[in-house]
């Protein structure tokens, strides 16, 4: 006997609600990617925060490194859901 047929709803509901929060968790990632992102040019660009432009500079290189771990943590938690639960 398979575990997916062991589920009853309120198993496939718990499972439903952890993907959410994986994904809720990327957003969360993927918002603070752009923030960093937006922010490190609008440093770089305005002369008003001419004496910023290493903060700038460093926003820039740390927006994407967020957005590449965002997606490795978004991938390896659906994997493990998909490993434990047997979920399509």
């Amino acid at each position: 006997m398979s575990k997916e047929s062991n589920l009853i709803t309120r198993d496939w509901l718990a499972i439903e609600r952890t993907k959410l929060a994986n994904e809720r968790t990327f957003l969360a990632y993927f918002r603070t990617f752009i923030v960093f992102l937006g922010t490190g040019i609008t440093i770089m660009k305005l002369e008003f925060f001419s004496e910023l432009k290493a903060f700038g500079i460093v926003l820039l290189i740390i927006s994407p490194i967020i957005l590449v771990i965002g997606l490795i943590r978004l991938f390896y938690v659906k994997r493990i859901i998909k490993k434990h639960y047997k979920v399509k």
